[in-house]
């Protein structure tokens, strides 16, 4: 993907910081960003998938909605696709809304493992959650439960949110893309490989996706662990219950090795029918969160990681994307993603736990996931 205008590119930066909310993204194999642009006012809150019924817009939504980071719903007051229609919607701002640089920053991100949190390292930090998470898994009070956690980077000198952007457009081709921006939520970037809901009409498709491991070179590992097959598992069967309720003809592939960006993971995709387009925040709220990012039993594990992750989520794996009953929908989790502050920026990654997951290799899965979004930052 090209850059647009220099004008252009430095006024969706400087907008990245203002009383504007929009979304910029691109959908996995296009070469095409869209631009939702709401001109006035704060966008659409709601506490619920289900209140997002009838409803047009860019969604974004959180593990657990709440007062500080509540779900929303940008509105699509203009929206465009491709550089030369999106430069035609933003030319009336250049003049109105002045152009400047994004703020000097420091040097690039440290060490991940040597991040201090309440005065323990980040990786000490993780270790005392895996045990909290581990010890109930291992008496059966659960069948997974997913661990993860955040560390902070420095921004490079000169840091632009729309060149990451269009960085992992071109590093990520498989990933659906995001630059969203609300005077909410501040400035998220994400490239996520999982759909939680996408299609029109009555054809639509959600996957199931768990289960890590790094490339192996150019080609896919086809050898899987019987800790990786078990979560994934997990996560179709939760996903094929739902969709036996509310669906009609469905169709189901996998699991099968799929890579995005430098890991793997298994994946099955269901393919299936729905009378009425107008109730899909109905799916959504029995969807969010699935198996792949929270656990099972689903409330109790839900419940189980407000209680005992030792941080908060926030917008990460929850929901991102375009909503739009009467029109293409295209909705994912929230994963691979990066909060931006001035001179900084928080990046989030987790993993599924199992009774026989270790802290040591669960701790380098998150390492290896935070990646992503680190390379946008050392490019």
């Amino acid at each position: 993907m090209n850059l647009p205008d220099t004008i252009i590119h430095r006024l969706l930066d400087r907008m990245a910081e203002s009383s504007f909310s929009f979304a910029l993204y691109r959908l996995p194999w296009t070469d095409e960003p869209t631009l939702v642009l709401q001109e006035a006012g704060e966008p659409e809150v709601f506490v619920t998938p289900r209140e997002l019924n009838g409803k047009r817009g860019f969604v974004m939504a959180p593990f657990e909605a709440n007062d500080t980071h509540p779900a929303f719903l940008i509105r699509a007051d203009r929206t465009a696709s491709d550089w030369e229609k999106i430069e035609e919607i933003l030319a009336p701002y250049v003049e109105t809304y002045r152009i400047g640089e994004w703020p000097a920053t420091t040097d690039g991100c440290s060490d991940m493992s040597w991040e201090k949190v309440d005065g323990v390292t980040e990786k000490a930090s993780y270790f005392l959650a895996f045990h909290r998470f581990i010890t109930p898994l291992q008496q059966r009070e659960f069948h997974k439960l997913v661990l993860s956690r955040s560390t902070t980077c420095d921004l490079p000198d000169g840091f632009s949110p729309l060149s990451a952007f269009i960085r992992a457009c071109n590093s990520y081709p498989r990933m659906m893309v995001s630059l969203c921006h609300t005077p909410l939520t501040g400035t998220w970037i994400g490239s996520t490989p999982e759909i939680i809901l996408s299609g029109h009409e009555r054809q639509w498709s959600t996957v199931a996706l768990a289960g890590t491991m790094p490339m192996e070179g150019d080609g896919l590992p086809d050898e899987w662990s019987k800790k990786n097959r078990e979560e994934q598992a997990f996560v179709a069967e939760y996903i094929r219950r739902i969709l036996k309720k509310r669906a009609g003809k469905i169709d189901e592939k996998g699991p099968y090795t799929a890579r995005a960006g430098g890991l793997v993971h298994l994946k099955t995709d269901f393919r299936f029918n729905l009378k009425d387009a107008l109730h899909l925040g109905d799916l959504l709220e029995e969807l969010h969160p699935t198996p792949a990012v929270c656990g099972l039993p689903k409330q109790e594990a839900y419940d189980f990681i407000l209680q005992n992750e030792g941080y908060d989520r926030r917008y990460y794996s929850g929901i991102i994307g375009w909503l739009d009953p009467e029109g293409d929908t295209h909705l994912y989790v929230n994963l691979r993603c990066m909060e931006l502050h001035q001179h900084e920026a928080t990046l989030y990654a987790g993993g599924g736990i199992l009774p026989t997951s270790t802290a040591e290799t669960e701790w380098e899965e998150t390492n290896e996931k935070m990646k992503t979004m680190k390379r946008l930052l050392e490019a």
